[in-house]
């Protein structure tokens, strides 16, 4: 990916670009780089700095890991989205490790860490920009926290089904009860289960090829 490709791509993405030098916004481009992550790829491994990601087309999953190993989705990136937690060094503040695996094949942009840390350190528009976009998906986080804590598991269920056709467009969620437990925090199991009554309701349909709304109506009073 040209140097030229960037400047366009990083013009119409990051609101600071036309604020700061020509020289920086050189300077980020010559340390960026365009990569694809194959599905399944671990994409950011805890504390280290991987840099700043763009995602251009796919889907990545931001999760934490307890020392036993299960793991809480707190979010995902989709196009057109930013990762800010996977650039450690840029946010001193992020002292927790945060894991990043691509859902499915993505194509991404990737500012080296220690770049955008140096040219942050020198326009603050720039840092003021990293911590926005940092605290905007802490409270994506606050949600998922809210949720396992305080909220049933039928209505957990209603908001990820409703959020997912949502997003998608579609009234059939073509994934797997284990990842959907994934993304929830929860158990293969519990979330079997609770397809399987709203199934015998008539608010889903449960079949191999994942989870079609049948009644909008009934799940949206579920989320309520």
């Amino acid at each position: 990916m040209s140097e030229m490709m960037f400047e366009s791509i990083y013009g119409e993405i990051f609101p600071f670009w036309g604020k700061i030098p020509h020289a920086d916004r050189e300077y980020i481009c010559q340390n960026s780089y365009g990569i694809t992550y194959a599905k399944g790829r671990n994409v950011h491994d805890g504390g280290e700095c991987s840099g700043v990601i763009l995602v251009r087309q796919g889907s990545l999953r931001l999760y934490i890991m307890s020392e036993g190993g299960k793991d809480i989705t707190l979010y995902r990136l989709h196009r057109g989205d930013l990762c800010m937690l996977s650039a450690s060094c840029v946010l001193d503040a992020v002292t927790f490790d945060v894991f990043v695996d691509a859902e499915e094949d993505s194509e991404c942009c990737v500012v080296s860490g220690p770049a955008f840390a140096a040219v942050s350190e020198r326009n603050p528009e720039i840092r003021i920009f990293a911590l926005e976009t940092a605290v905007s998906r802490f409270s994506d986080v606050m949600w998922v926290m809210q949720q396992i804590l305080f909220m049933s598991m039928d209505k957990r269920l209603a908001i990820f089904l409703s959020d997912e056709s949502a997003r998608t467009g579609s009234d059939t969620i073509a994934l797997t009860h284990g990842q959907i437990a994934r993304y929830m925090g929860s158990a293969r199991e519990v979330v079997s289960r609770m397809l399987k009554y709203f199934a015998s309701e008539g608010i889903v349909d449960v079949s191999r090829g994942g989870v079609t709304i049948l009644d909008k109506k009934r799940l949206r009073q579920l989320t309520l």
